[in-house]
Parts: C-alpha cells; sequence; structure tokens
C-alpha cells in the first residue's frame, strides 16, 4: 500500500498543472472474435471459484433453480387443461366440475410456489455473492503480498490490479446471469417441447431470427470493453484527482494553493471525455439495436400469424392455442434474454480476463526449492560483488557496479545525494529487489539461495516513507513482528527503546487506543510522535540487522539526539544501516558509504572523509554552513 505524503502532493500537482494527457490509445484492447472467444474459457475457472466458496450454496441455487424453471410450462399446461374444460362446459358438454377447481388449486399452488422458489433463490444468490465477494478480496490481498516490491512502482502493472479489484464486486452480476441463463435454457427446453409437438420448424425460424441480434450486440460489446481498457488510467487518475481533493493528507496545500477549483475541472475534462466516447457508442448501439431488434419481431409475428390459421382452421383447440402462444411468447422472450445474456457474459469474460491475468502475475523473488534458513548468527557478514540495478523497462540504472563489505556488528551509513541509489542499496539489502547484475553475498552465500521470509525477519526496516497504520497504537508497534503480536512485554520494550512509550502513555486508551482520522475515536499523532511509533516496529522485530531510512527526519534537534542516542546504544554488537542526510548523525557510524550517480565513490570514517577532502567533505561543509 501507497501512502500519499504532504511531500509527494506537490510534485503531483505540477504534474497535472503541466499535463494534458493524449486521448487513449488503443492499446492491448482485444479486438478480434477469436479473441473474444478465448477469454470464454475463463468462465469455467470462475465458476470453480465460486463452487470453492460455498460448495452447499451453490449446491442449492442449482436444485432451486431446476426446479424453478419447471414452473413456466407446468402452470401454462394446466392452464390449458382449465380453458379447455370451460370451452367444453360452455358447449354444454359433459363436464365435472370439481376438476376444474382442482386444477384452478393446483395453479394457484403452482404460482405460490414459484414465487416461494424465486425468493429462496434472491436469498441464496445474495448469501453466495457476499462470500464471493469477500473470498476474491481476499485471493487478492494474498496473491498481492506475494509479488515483488519492482511490481507495485510500475504503473501498467496498477492498470492491471485496478481492473482485477473492480471484478470483486462488478462481476457478481454476471454470477447471476450465469445462473439465470441456467435456469433459462431449463424453462426453455420445457416451452419449446410444446412448440416442437405440433410446429417442429417455427424452432428453427425463431433461432435464425436471433442471430443477427446476437451478431450486433457482440460487437457492440466488444467496443465497449475496448474502449474501458483503453481508459484505465485515466480512470486511475480520475480517482486520484478525487482522492487529492477531498483528502485530509491533501486538505491543508488544497486549501493554502487554492487548488480545489482547478481539481475539479480537471476531474471534470476528465470525465467529460470519457463520457463523449460512451455517449457516442451508447447513442450508435440503441440506434442500430433498435432496427436490429425488427427482425425477431417480424419472425414472431409471422409464427403466431400460422399458429392463429390453424386455430382458425379447427386443428387446435382454445386451450392449445393459449398453450401454443404461451409456450411460443415465452420461448421468444427468453432467446432474446438468452442472447443478451451471452452477449453480456462474453463482454464480462474479458474483464474476468484481468483477474486471472493478475493471478497469473508470478512474482521473481521467491524462495528457491532447496532454499537454506538465514544465518543465526550472521558471522562473515554481506558482500556486494559488482551489483548493479535497474527497475525492468528502464534502460538508466540507479546503481551500477557497487562493491563493498559490510560486517558482524558494523555500524555504516548511507550518505549522498537525493537519487543517488540509498534506499535501493538497502531494498537489495532486504531482498526486495534482486540485483539485474552481479550478486549480494551473505556469509559467503548468494541472498538467492536463502529463504526469502526467513532473510527478511532477521532484518528490521524503517523507510522514510513509513506506514501508518489507522489501527490500534499497539498493532502499530506489533506489526514489526506479526507472530508474536498478542506479546504485550514485546510491544512495551519496543515502544521504551524507540521513545513512544511517553506517546503511548499520553494516549486516553494507552495501547488499545485507535490512531489516525480514518474510523471513530481515532486520535492523530504528530509527525514526529509517528516515527517514534515506526521506530519501535522496527525494534519489535529484534532483528540482526537493522536499517534506518531517514526516519527522523520531522524531528526536532533534541528529539533527533535522543533517538540516535538510543539507537547506538541498541545496536552495539548489531548491524546496522544508517540512511540520514544530517551529518550530526551519520558520524556515529564506524564507516561511512558515499553514493553519487549509483555509484560508491568514498567510503572511511566520518574524519577520514572529511581529511579526503572530496564529496562527503564538500557536502559536510556545504551543511555545517547553514549553522554558522
Amino acid at each position: 500500500m501507497l501512502i500519499l505524503r504532504n511531500e509527494h502532493f506537490s510534485f503531483w500537482a505540477h504534474r497535472i498543472a503541466q499535463m494534458r494527457p493524449p486521448p487513449p490509445k488503443a492499446g492491448e484492447a482485444p479486438q478480434s472474435w477469436r479473441e473474444r472467444l478465448s477469454a470464454l474459457k475463463n468462465v469455467p475457472p470462475l465458476l470453480k471459484m465460486v463452487w470453492e466458496t460455498s460448495p452447499f450454496l451453490s449446491l442449492s441455487t442449482l436444485i432451486l433453480r431446476f426446479v424453478a424453471a419447471l414452473f413456466p410450462l407446468g402452470t401454462l399446461w394446466v392452464s390449458k387443461l382449465i380453458i379447455d374444460l370451460v370451452v367444453r362446459a360452455i358447449r354444454h358438454q359433459a363436464v365435472d366440475r370439481a376438476t376444474v377447481w382442482k386444477l384452478l388449486a393446483l395453479e394457484l399452488l403452482l404460482a405460490v410456489g414459484a414465487d416461494t422458489v424465486g425468493r429462496f433463490i434472491s436469498l441464496v444468490d445474495s448469501l453466495l455473492g457476499d462470500q464471493f465477494t469477500n473470498h476474491i478480496s481476499v485471493k487478492l490481498m494474498e496473491h498481492a503480498t506475494t509479488l515483488d516490491l519492482v511490481s507495485f512502482e510500475d504503473p501498467v502493472f496498477y492498470d492491471k490490479m485496478e481492473r482485477a479489484r473492480r471484478q470483486t464486486t462488478s462481476r457478481l452480476g454476471m454470477l447471476a446471469g450465469l445462473a439465470g441463463m441456467a435456469q433459462q435454457l431449463l424453462t426453455l427446453f420445457s416451452l419449446l417441447s410444446a412448440v416442437v409437438f405440433y410446429y417442429p420448424w417455427l424452432l428453427a425460424l425463431l433461432l435464425l431470427a436471433t442471430i443477427p441480434v446476437f451478431l450486433g450486440e457482440t460487437q457492440f460489446a466488444m467496443l465497449n470493453y475496448s474502449m474501458l481498457y483503453r481508459y484505465t488510467p485515466e480512470r486511475r487518475e480520475l480517482d486520484y484527482l478525487r482522492f487529492l481533493g477531498a483528502s485530509n493528507t491533501s486538505a491543508k496545500e488544497v486549501k493554502i494553493f487554492g487548488l480545489g477549483n482547478y481539481l475539479a475541472q480537471r476531474s471534470r475534462a476528465l470525465f467529460e471525455r470519457f463520457y463523449a466516447e460512451n455517449r457516442g457508442l451508447a447513442i450508435h448501439r440503441a440506434t442500430q439495436g433498435t432496427f436490429i431488434n425488427l427482425i425477431p419481431t417480424g419472425a414472431y409475428y409471422v409464427a403466431y400469424a400460422l399458429i392463429l390459421l390453424r386455430a382458425l382452421a379447427g386443428t387446435l383447440s382454445v386451450g392449445d392455442l393459449t398453450l401454443m402462444v404461451g409456450a411460443f411468447s415465452r420461448a421468444r422472450n427468453i432467446m432474446e434474454s438468452l442472447v443478451s445474456g451471452l452477449v453480456g457474459i462474453s463482454e464480462q469474460a474479458l474483464f474476468i480476463r484481468d483477474l486471472f491475468e493478475f493471478f497469473e502475475t508470478a512474482p521473481t523473488i521467491v524462495s528457491a526449492p532447496n532454499s537454506i534458513p538465514a544465518p543465526r548468527p550472521i558471522r562473515e557478514g554481506f558482500e556486494f560483488q559488482r551489483v548493479s540495478f535497474a527497475y525492468p523497462g528502464s534502460d538508466r540504472p540507479v546503481l551500477k557496479q557497487v562493491d563493498f563489505r559490510f560486517f558482524p556488528g558494523e555500524r555504516i551509513a548511507l550518505v549522498g545525494e537525493n537519487g543517488a541509489g540509498k534506499t535501493t542499496l538497502v531494498k537489495l539489502l532486504a531482498r526486495l529487489y534482486d540485483p539485474s547484475e552481479g550478486r549480494i553475498l551473505l556469509d559467503g552465500v548468494d541472498l538467492r539461495e536463502y529463504q526469502v521470509e526467513d532473510l527478511r525477519n532477521e532484518i528490521g526496516v524503517i523507510f522514510q516513507d513509513y506506514m501508518r497504520y489507522d489501527m490500534l497504537a499497539g498493532e502499530n508497534i506489533g506489526f514489526g513482528r506479526i507472530d508474536v503480536l498478542d506479546d504485550q512485554e514485546r510491544i512495551n520494550r519496543s515502544a521504551e527503546k524507540s521513545l513512544a512509550a511517553a506517546v503511548v502513555g499520553a494516549l486516553p486508551e494507552g495501547y488499545r487506543q485507535m490512531l489516525g482520522r480514518r474510523f471513530e475515536g481515532g486520535v492523530d499523532l504528530s509527525t514526529g510522535q509517528w516515527q517514534k511509533v515506526s521506530l519501535a516496529r522496527a525494534y519489535m522485530r529484534d532483528a540482526q540487522i537493522l536499517i534506518l531510512d531517514e526516519p527522523t527526519a520531522s524531528l526536532d534537534a533534541r528529539a533527533e539526539f535522543e533517538v540516535y542516542q538510543r539507537f547506538a546504544d541498541l545496536t552495539t554488537g548489531k548491524m546496522a544501516v544508517l540512511i540520514s542526510h544530517r551529518f550530526s548523525t551519520v558520524r556515529m557510524a564506524d564507516r561511512i558509504l558515499v553514493l553519487e550517480h549509483g555509484r560508491i565513490v568514498e567510503q572511511g570514517s566520518h574524519r577520514q572523509l572529511v581529511a579526503l577532502g572530496g564529496k562527503y567533505s564538500e557536502l559536510f561543509e556545504l551543511q555545517a554552513a547553514g549553522y554558522r
């Protein structure tokens, strides 16, 4: 999850102010019938997931729909019998009047039964839909946690994940549609059995008349998906603009810089561009669909006229006529509904493909089959051997041919200007990334040969953009070691180490206090207080290696001194990495590595580097001049 911090807002406000995105391109949206039919292969796996959600509810809805499918024909058949008996009575023929009332009671029971079964179908579908939504949402979360960090830094991946995320609720209608189509098919077969008995060729007429409707609707469905596919980045941008316009994170700058109207207008422009294309497509679809639908309507009335001719010729009884007209009319409506449903299913199958493509996204940073546990204790330390790293799809390396050793019990500091590669280096150390070139050894063994989770358990890290969980204070700290989240004593010790104990102690409910303003009763903290809580999360890990990536940037001088003094005391004998722009803090390190343009250009102690008169000395003098 990404945190939209205040310092990022200015960048994005500037970005959208300077950029007018061009209309979306066709991209990779499927355009061919082959691709469309191929997308239908995702329907069976989706149904399998529905079954896995709740076999009992899935079976229940199937049985209920099978029963419901038989009611229409049963009702028509009983009506035919009643009408024939009434006609015979009108003609003064012998009729058992008790039979008429029995048939009427049977029709009443069928009506009540159909209504009752329909209500139970709605109930079961509702329960199954709720369970399925939760099931898919959890699967998305679980799969997302397995993916590489670099994936979350790729906007193309975000587009794919956004389309997949929308499937958790948008595809519930498809499930109901599939179940409804199955029920309609059963009803159709039962009704057509009556039609075929009298006029077999009417069935062929009905089928042929629906083909143009299917082809036309399918073509428009394909165009609609293509449009939605192309507009995925714009819809994400629209969501982002809405967030900026109505969020406590950005509210201060929006008010100070008067950005509210601009953001609203920018959102309106994006919406109107999307709406204009969608409106054109909708109008074209409605106009063409009106003419295409004349074909099945004409075919229906041709068949209707033929049925009437037979009735007028005396070859059909009034009851037969009622049965035929009712069955044919309902069959026609069902076939049109099935065509529409099939178009919708084939359209939504394209969206389901997005869902399964997300699930098929595989992480590259995984434990090898014969991976080994991380060493305890670490005896030789880390060694970077000609390590380079570039983001996928980028030709510009962030790190270039980095070589250095990191020894057990050593405290090192990484210094350099923004973009020098400091944070990337520690992400490689924690194996959040793998090198593009070279390798990283731990106790002489390539990091890729260790179990990933076991390796990360030995590393405690707090990044500059640390998380502020809108959860309990105790949870905010305990998340540093989730397997001992209920260990209150350990949480207390971690808070003491980071100086967060005083912060928590001042809260009305202590460690049971909800933090943040997202939920009722939540208390927000100052930036400095949040940083102490996040540091406690790192100490909670009690790892062999502790990494602090500019975690005290917002603390005042005294608080920062106390934090780093405590850090120095608590990391005695441990491996520690410190990233900071403040030279007053990095001088506590045993060794300082100076990075510039992705390379280590200097390393040594503070005294040695100042005496060297190089890049470190230059940066140190620039900062020191500000205090003179």
